[in-house]
């Protein structure tokens, strides 16, 4: 596998990211160290995951099933030094039996609303909490996985900042955050030489979101831009292929992901990936993974998240595909 320079940092990771979103949960023990072996085994190394995963899965869980379970498999193996390891805080609702239906599914509304977020305290005790169930005294990149924007940002930066010293945490990122709060970031830390977060990771796909779309977790056409102007952060993407969409017409009429893309434009860029899919020989997920892969400006890290080893194995084509710039261009300009 191809690595990719993170930033301006120098440090090199996998060119495919591994989410642990699942694992824990969704994916069994024997599933999860199936695939977290494969990874190793095709050359990846950038591993993702979260304090929060997965506490939506089961009432009266408070998360992290994913942590404990890399922990585990980094210990057994010896692994910690081939893994460049990355998680996040401040996206711990508040616990509430209300958290759950009677049905077991989860109150998004309410843990929303109830968001740990990146206070100094709170962030302290999370990474302290992370670095227990991970069985490391460090992370290779820390994430504010939900942007906080009820605690001064100050705040926020110097904690991170302190971490940074200390040694617990080496590099920082941001998620689900609006540009013009990247650029105050920015402009904070070089006014009080704190690290810049290097990783932003963002929802990007190859279908972009329909007029109207209005979230911080998805990437836009202004975003695209600022981080073209701002190589020193890399994007990492994840639900890259949108729960597998591109490869069935059933899932994309179906699934509630499709709510912020449904459209002509859509319609038509789908289009464009199942043609030249086909050319290329791939499915269209693999296809829309390894458009991601050849993107420069900006740079992207896709982020797979797969929940069984096949769905993984799935993925691995993408890294072999080569478009030529005919393709490159027909499935930049497809569309409105």
């Amino acid at each position: 596998m191809q690595t990719i320079e993170l930033g301006r940092t120098g440090q090199q990771v996998s060119r495919l990211a591994l989410g642990a979103m699942q694992m824990g949960n969704a994916t069994d023990e024997a599933d999860s160290v199936r695939i977290l072996d494969r990874y190793l085994e095709v050359g990846g190394s950038f591993i993702d995951t979260a304090d929060c995963y997965e506490w939506w899965a089961r009432p009266g869980s408070r998360g992290g099933e994913s942590e404990e379970l890399l922990g585990r498999w980094m210990r057994d193996g010896g692994r910690r030094d081939r893994v460049f390891l990355a998680t996040k805080a401040s996206a711990v609702p508040a616990y509430s039996p209300d958290l759950w239906a009677a049905d077991g599914t989860a109150n998004w509304d309410l843990a929303r609303r109830t968001f740990a977020g990146a206070g100094a305290r709170t962030l302290r005790d999370a990474l302290d909490g992370s670095l227990r169930r991970l069985g490391t005294d460090h992370v290779d990149l820390y994430y504010i996985h939900v942007d906080d924007r009820a605690t001064p940002l100050e705040e926020t930066l110097e904690t991170l900042a302190g971490m940074v010293e200390a040694g617990k945490v080496r590099y920082l990122g941001w998620s689900n955050v609006r540009t013009w709060r990247l650029e105050r970031i920015r402009g904070l830390c070089e006014r009080n030489g704190w690290p810049l977060p290097v990783a932003v990771q963002q929802q990007h796909t190859y279908l972009r979101p329909k007029a109207g779309v209005d979230t911080a977790s998805i990437v836009d056409p202004e975003q695209l831009d600022y981080l073209r102007a701002n190589d020193d952060q890399t994007l990492v993407a994840y639900s890259p292929i949108l729960k597998g969409v591109y490869d069935s017409a059933d899932k994309r009429g179906s699934h509630w992901m499709m709510a912020d893309y449904a459209g002509p434009d859509t319609d038509a860029r789908i289009a464009a990936v199942t043609e030249v899919a086909a050319e290329a020989g791939v499915t269209p997920n693999q296809l829309v993974l390894a458009w991601l892969l050849h993107q420069t400006a900006p740079r992207v890290v896709p982020l797979a998240g797969p929940r069984t080893p096949q769905q993984f194995e799935d993925a691995l084509p993408a890294l072999d595909v080569k478009l030529s710039d005919d393709q490159l261009t027909r499935l930049d300009e497809a569309g409105a």
